[in-house]
């Protein structure tokens, strides 16, 4: 499975849907791991739905905020591409 590293935490590809997939957001140190990032439905985009009694510093935030960033943008330009 495909994984995007960041200092302290990565992202490793858990699942594909139909048109979405599922990330596990993973402690490297430990390997625990500390939530999800997967579509919300709702608010048509990436969300991160953490574990439980999990605690994040502001830099974690971030890295998973530009995680998420990132996925929306391949995902525009991925249903541009449908459309051309």
């Amino acid at each position: 499975m495909e994984a995007v590293k960041y200092q302290y935490i990565s992202f490793v590809l858990e699942d594909i849907k139909p048109s979405t997939y599922e990330w596990a957001c993973i402690n490297n140190k430990s390997g625990l791991k500390l939530g999800t990032v997967k579509w919300f439905s709702a608010w048509r985009q990436y969300c991160f739905f953490p574990s439980r009694d999990t605690v994040f510093n502001v830099g974690c935030m971030e890295d998973v905020c530009d995680f998420i960033k990132k996925q929306m943008l391949e995902r525009k330009i991925a249903k541009q591409a449908q459309q051309a």
